[in-house]
């Protein structure tokens, strides 16, 4: 196996972990920010107003996207093993 194969096999892991990620980080990103913005405008300074929200959100997106990522995460790792032959040389 050479040093192209393993670049290419961690530049593929990577940018499925990215697009797998990357929407629930981003939904928790933006309740935070929405919350946020209600906590400077109503000067309520609550610690635990921003976790009910997030995990409503996150369930939520877990809920519409998760099929999505994990076809993603499924169709790597069948190329992974597909292409394991190649890999053993």
């Amino acid at each position: 196996m050479s040093v192209d194969m393993v670049t290419d096999m961690m530049q593929d892991g990577i940018m499925v972990v990215l697009k797998t990620a990357a929407p629930p980080l981003l939904v928790s990103l933006i309740i935070g920010l929405l919350i946020s913005i209600f906590q400077t405008v109503t000067s309520i300074q609550e610690q635990t107003l921003t976790f009910v929200p997030k995990v409503v959100g996150m369930f939520a997106c877990l809920m519409l996207l998760g099929h999505w990522m994990l076809n993603n995460m499924t169709t790597f790792m069948t190329e992974l093993w597909n292409n394991f032959s190649i890999y053993i040389r």
